[in-house]
């Protein structure tokens, strides 16, 4: 079935200078989808924020930005040696009142909305499943959305993303390091794999603040049941199996050993 879309008309982006290879999810964190559009829309100067579409909670798709233009939803960010994230990327607005509100589960068919979009997004610019990623992703140390709710394993499933396959019985443990406090070889490691899956994560073995936020982004896409910054066992694992996951794929590049 061919999708459809409300249009409706962001005057807030510009030239896209590069190829589209990334998808960026948000969520909006107003409280009504008439407040949202309104913001996404609006081209007063202190206001100047848009995104390419937004998906209702009854699963209206808004389409604001064409995607071959730049949209201005990922603001100041990183991913993997890049900082314009906008030039490089679609962005999704889920309508959510978020965690400053009443942030709650994403419906049924909100969330179907998402994933033919997504799908028909990913197929048609052929974007890596590591580079379908949460706004908190891209800007851990400002962002948390769309949040620990958004079923990214459920995205997996259908096509959209990556999950890790973790080994039979694994679940959260006691940390391994205390934030703020603890550091050393293991906690390089665990930045380096972080800078590796492509996050902004400096490897100096210190666990500051700055990593703390960034295993939360971690968490909340990969190990959502637990957000709390910690460097526990399942986290870890988890970091490992993506980071093994991304190398997996590189490897498999042609004229890569």
């Amino acid at each position: 079935m061919p999708l459809s879309f409300v249009e409706h008309a962001s005057p807030n982006f510009d030239v896209r200078a590069r190829a589209i290879d990334m998808l960026v999810v948000h969520y909006t964190g107003m409280e009504t989808a008439a407040e949202s559009l309104h913001r996404l829309c609006d081209g007063s100067v202190e206001n100047r924020v848009s995104a390419h579409y937004l998906i209702e909670e009854d699963g209206r798709i808004h389409r604001l930005v064409q995607e071959a233009d730049r949209a201005w939803h990922a603001g100041v960010s990183y991913w993997a040696g890049e900082r314009d994230i906008n030039s490089r990327a679609i962005g999704i607005e889920l309508q959510n009142p978020g965690l400053e509100f009443d942030y709650r589960p994403f419906p049924e068919a909100q969330m179907a909305a998402f994933l033919a979009l997504a799908r028909d997004i990913v197929a048609r610019h052929g974007i890596s499943p590591f580079r379908v990623l949460a706004h908190s992703d891209v800007a851990p140390t400002r962002k948390a959305d769309p949040g620990e709710l958004f079923d990214w394993e459920g995205c997996a499933r259908s096509g959209v993303g990556f999950w890790p396959t973790m080994m039979p019985g694994s679940k959260p443990e006691a940390p391994l390091f205390l934030p703020l406090e603890a550091g050393g070889a293991s906690v390089e490691a665990a930045q380096e794999a972080l800078a590796y899956i492509g996050y902004e994560c400096d490897a100096h073995g210190r666990f500051d603040a700055k990593t703390l936020m960034v295993i939360s982004a971690f968490q909340r896409h990969w190990r959502p049941a637990r957000v709390d910054g910690t460097l526990d066992m399942d986290t870890v694992a988890r970091i490992q199996a993506v980071a093994d996951a991304v190398e997996a794929l590189e490897r498999s590049r042609p004229g890569r050993k």
